[in-house]
């Protein structure tokens, strides 16, 4: 299904082998949620997927757990920023800028996709869905 989703976007990209069943399960383990369905099924055709130049438009699944407990334990963010794990980071817009899915009490309830700005922590709405953040992306009809 992704595959087909980018043959009608301008842009290169790149697709991975899908990501192993066993390390989905304990990725989702380990950051304590259930990913979004959209995003469960593009792990599986592809355990990530980069734009031109090696842009993270969806993090392959080791990326997505690393730099959310990341951001979660550093230390100095909490001191910068409000509270990261009301996110789950997966994706980045090459500027320090990050896309992620709400979470809220615990699980992610709705498929919108945020922009976290890095320079203000700003949390902004910026598509309905990882496939429309992704067209949109491409596109150029979003931009952050």
């Amino acid at each position: 299904m992704w595959r087909s989703v980018f043959e009608s976007i301008s842009g290169p990209v790149s697709f991975t082998s899908p990501a192993a069943p066993q390390a989905v399960a304990e990725a989702q383990q380990r950051l304590g949620l259930s990913f979004p369905d959209e995003l469960l099924d593009l792990l599986r055709e592809s355990d990530g997927i980069a734009g031109e130049y090696g842009l993270g438009l969806v993090w392959p699944l080791e990326r997505i757990v690393g730099d959310n407990l990341a951001f979660r334990a550093n230390p100095d963010f909490r001191e910068l920023y409000m509270p990261f794990d009301c996110l789950l980071f997966f994706a980045d817009a090459g500027n320090g800028d990050q896309f992620a899915y709400a979470i809220c009490g615990g699980e992610i309830r709705r498929d919108d996709v945020f922009a976290w700005n890095h320079e203000d922590d700003s949390r902004s709405w910026v598509a309905p869905s990882l496939r429309i953040y992704l067209e949109w992306w491409l596109s150029g009809k979003m931009k952050v």
